[in-house]
């Protein structure tokens, strides 16, 4: 039973994160002819982010109370309804306001879905469970933008829409079949929200960990949205080039996921924190020294390998503190939440520092705060485990830690 379950989120995640990761290289496209400026093609991914990161907390702690297959199925079922609407949408406007609408149903997946993985993690086995979730979600929003610029180029830029919301119908028959309705290992939780979120500020380890997956991602939008700017000019490369550079690095991350995991559970996760941190600020600080395509892609693949050290150590973490203080559900939503506001303040520095002092400072900045914030982060987490922070509310300490 419960391998089923797993199986069954993994597969729906990479569906589903396929059909969202379909519309990327589309959606500004679409935004262009509807008369979208630079400014409001910023507003249309804002808004989508940050509904996103407001509802995945509550959408969490709810879970934790009602069960996670409808929150999953909603999720799935909005997402998928409501991407149906943007062939007709007629202005800007509204194209706002659909993107507001998919955020909340895309805080129903990933929280919920990893908020399973987590809950059928055996002690000690954290870091392969959610390695597992990492990879679907590796793959699927990998894939998603190939996928979607085939189907632009044969079919025109509407029909991507269409197959993102196949997609999730697919993801959405997935987990109505094979899904229970609850799991008698996943209690429902007493706590309230707030109350849960007022108890992580008061735990040094848990800040700790909210900390490192805040401060690890300030580098996603950089390295993403930069990239085809400084390949641009470079004799021979363009925008295909740019995209190999980082599908290597997406497949880099996804393939090492499962070898890391299983590091994860047995080796110190301080430690490989640490290193997997030094790991990517080397290679943020070598990307803008780079002048050609075979050594941009190295910086990247080695930009890979430094987040998958990572992924599965703060996983194992949020996996840890849902299980023996949080609830699973409450804990990954407000992790998902620091991810985002990561993504999100990342962005914005990196915009704020390339206007005042070039792309070579934006990345170096980066690559600073990428460093320092999650050895804050490792020191938080060393001294809530000093203080016996790890241990569970009846004294015992999960094995993986």
């Amino acid at each position: 039973m419960h391998n089923r379950i797993l199986v069954t989120v993994v597969l729906a995640v990479f569906i589903a994160l396929l059909g969202i990761g379909i519309i990327i290289p589309v959606l500004p496209l679409w935004a262009t002819e509807l008369g979208a400026t630079g400014f409001t093609l910023g507003v249309i991914t804002a808004v989508f982010s940050v509904s996103r990161g407001l509802c995945q907390p509550l959408v969490g702690s709810l879970s934790d109370r009602w069960g996670r297959k409808g929150f999953l199925i909603t999720g799935l079922f909005i997402y998928g309804l409501v991407g149906l609407l943007v062939p007709l949408a007629e202005s800007v406007g509204q194209l706002v306001f659909i993107r507001l609408f998919q955020g909340v149903g895309a805080a129903m997946v990933v929280p919920v879905a990893m908020a399973y993985a987590s809950m059928l993690a055996p002690p000690g086995e954290e870091g392969r469970s959610m390695s597992t979730i990492n990879i679907a979600i590796f793959c699927g929003i990998g894939a998603g933008p190939v996928l979607g610029g085939l189907f632009a180029d044969a079919f025109g830029l509407a029909s991507v829409f269409y197959v993102m919301a196949g997609l999730c119908f697919v993801a959405f028959l997935l987990v109505v079949r094979n899904l229970p309705a609850c799991s008698p290992l996943d209690p429902p939780s007493r706590d309230g929200l707030v109350r849960s979120v007022g108890r992580m500020l008061r735990r040094r380890r848990t800040v700790g960990i909210l900390l490192a997956r805040f401060a690890t991602v300030l580098m996603m939008v950089p390295t993403m949205a930069f990239l085809p700017l400084m390949m641009a000019d470079w004799p021979g490369s363009g925008s295909v080039q740019a995209g190999v550079v980082i599908a290597g690095r997406t497949v880099m991350n996804a393939v090492l996921q499962v070898p890391f995991g299983r590091l994860t559970d047995r080796y110190d996760k301080v430690r490989l924190l640490i290193a997997g941190c030094v790991c990517m600020s080397v290679a943020i600080w070598m990307i803008p020294e780079m002048t050609g395509f075979a050594t941009m892609l190295g910086a990247y693949l080695f930009l890979g390998f430094g987040e998958a050290v990572l992924w599965p150590v703060l996983g194992a973490w949020a996996a840890e503190e849902g299980r023996t203080h949080f609830g699973h559900g409450t804990m990954m939503g407000v992790f998902n939440l620091a991810m985002s506001a990561g993504v999100f303040t990342g962005a914005m520095l990196a915009g704020l520092s390339m206007d005042s002092w070039g792309m070579r400072h934006a990345f170096h900045l980066t690559a600073a705060a990428v460093l320092v914030l999650p050895l804050v982060a490792a020191l938080l987490i060393r001294a809530g485990e000093r203080a016996g922070e790890h241990r569970a509310a009846g004294g015992s300490a999960p094995t993986s830690s």
